[in-house]
């Protein structure tokens, strides 16, 4: 792509990348408690402005905490970790196709899931880049969200056509950062770099690549063009809903709601300790003297003014309506949870609860958890078709794609195995070991009892054999 064509581009997607980044953010940072109360200008003020502009302390309401409620990172690790603790078990049907995806995969593609879930939660999508190193191999990371720029097309397919990575780097020869802009299409990726957001200075970074002789290996040279190879753009999204809308929005105000009353309730608690005397016709020269008097001799000098005087002291304190609080905390708790499709760990009062019960705990974070794992169905496999492609697997494009998911939630083994149990004549070997509630891995499973079975064989010899020996040798007998 021509520099000209490239800046057109930008300015195009900047307003819908702002808007994008901009939620994001706001996610990340309730994700890592830093909610909108702890922002000093955000909301209402304990402080005012006079005429002059000057700020006037409120003496009878100095406490200002803000404290922030971190309801948003338990509910997005809440499903995280139930929905992709155990990463899902990949079946093309062939054990070794099988064996050889889930080593490309890696042993650490549970965790590489649990954070796309984490964020497709903040950001309301999660991408994932492949490419083929220098050796070969196939590799996959995860992109943070807000490098990304999807550019689809305008039919019912909403096929992803081009794809923009816009990220910072630090120029080593200046010490300074400057933006990084790659364009992606099918065949090939382009990088341009410029010194801010504004593309005024766009231009190529022409030695970023290096190409070289296929078949004398020397360099011939660089360029700021690369022919992937990949026949496709390798970047996979991992939306977590149609609408792509990140999570917090669904109960942010119901967690501004909650900071404020709790934020509020500390407050009235500090500025209660503080008890306010007020002294009518006080026989003394200074508040020194005053709190002396009153600390060494637990008395207060007060002068008489003669018939109908109020001379005295009075208290004044500040009253809290505690009830009336603690009901609406925790209305507002439960709303967030009801909203957020989410379990309230204080709320968890079952003891040996039967199977029945514990669904109907999870049942709110099931249906989110399952929402969640059909739009990471497609995405996983167009990922597994990446790897089966690099592998030279023929029908890779169109050969059925069985994925396992397992949840992790708390259960009654003992009631799961009793089923288990019951229909084991009646259930193929496959269900068992998927429903075996102290099997992990189903497939590994089935080789284990098979090769059991053969090392018994093995050792005691074939019945199969021994019976129709036996049966000759009757036959023998009775000729």
């Amino acid at each position: 792509m021509e520099v000209d064509s490239m800046k057109k581009l930008l300015e195009q997607t900047q307003d819908r990348r702002n808007s994008f980044n901009e939620k994001y953010r706001k996610s990340k940072h309730y994700y890592l408690n830093e909610n909108d109360i702890t922002i000093k200008n955000h909301g209402e003020s304990r402080t005012k402005e006079d005429d002059a502009g000057k700020k006037e302390n409120n003496p009878l309401r100095p406490a200002d905490n803000r404290v922030s409620s971190n309801f948003h990172q338990l509910l997005v690790d809440q499903e995280a970790g139930y929905l992709a603790t155990k990463p899902p078990t990949i079946d093309v049907d062939d054990d070794k196709l099988n064996q050889e995806i889930k080593n490309t995969l890696g042993d650490n593609f549970g965790l590489r899931l649990n954070e796309l879930v984490v964020d497709a939660a903040n950001a309301g999508v999660a991408w994932l880049h492949y490419w083929i190193d220098e050796n070969g191999q196939f590799r996959y990371a995860i992109v943070p969200p807000d490098q990304v720029t999807p550019i689809y097309s305008s039919d019912l397919n909403r096929k992803l056509v081009a794809l923009r990575r816009s990220y910072k780097e630090l120029d080593p020869n200046t010490a300074k950062k400057y933006w990084v802009h790659e364009f992606w299409d099918e065949k090939t990726v382009t990088v341009f770099k410029s010194r801010d957001e504004q593309f005024d200075d766009l231009g190529t970074i022409d030695d970023r690549f290096t190409s070289y002789d296929v078949t004398t290996g020397i360099e011939t040279g660089s360029s700021s063009v690369n022919h992937h190879g990949l026949g496709r753009i390798p970047f996979i999204a991992f939306p977590k809903n149609k609408e792509q809308q990140p999570d917090l929005y669904h109960y942010k105000g119901l967690i501004d709601v909650y900071d404020k009353i709790y934020n509020g309730y500390v407050n009235d608690l500090d500025d209660i300790q503080q008890i306010f005397l007020i002294l009518k016709n006080y026989d003394g020269q200074s508040l020194d003297e005053f709190r002396k008097n009153l600390q060494r001799d637990k008395v207060i000098k007060i002068r008489s003014m003669g018939a109908g005087d109020d001379s005295g002291v009075d208290q004044l304190a500040i009253d809290i309506p505690t009830e009336a609080r603690n009901s609406m905390l925790e209305t507002t708790k439960t709303n967030i949870f009801v909203t957020a499709q989410g379990i309230d760990p204080t709320d968890f009062k079952a003891n040996n609860a039967t199977g029945t019960a514990i669904k109907m705990l999870y049942s709110h974070l099931e249906l989110k958890a399952a929402k969640t794992e059909a739009y990471f169905r497609d995405a996983l496999t167009e990922l597994v078709r990446a790897i089966m492609n690099w592998l030279h697997v023929p029908d890779a494009d169109s050969r059925p794609i069985e994925q396992t998911w397992t949840r992790t939630a708390i259960q009654n083994d003992v009631e799961k195995a009793q089923v288990v149990a019951q229909l084991a004549n009646w259930t193929s070997k496959e269900a068992i070991a998927k429903a075996n509630p102290i099997v992990e891995d189903w497939q590994q499973e089935l080789k284990d009892e098979q090769e059991d079975l053969k090392n018994r064989n093995d050792e005691y010899g074939n019945p199969d054999n021994l019976n129709g020996g036996g049966d000759n040798n009757d036959d023998q007998e009775r000729s």
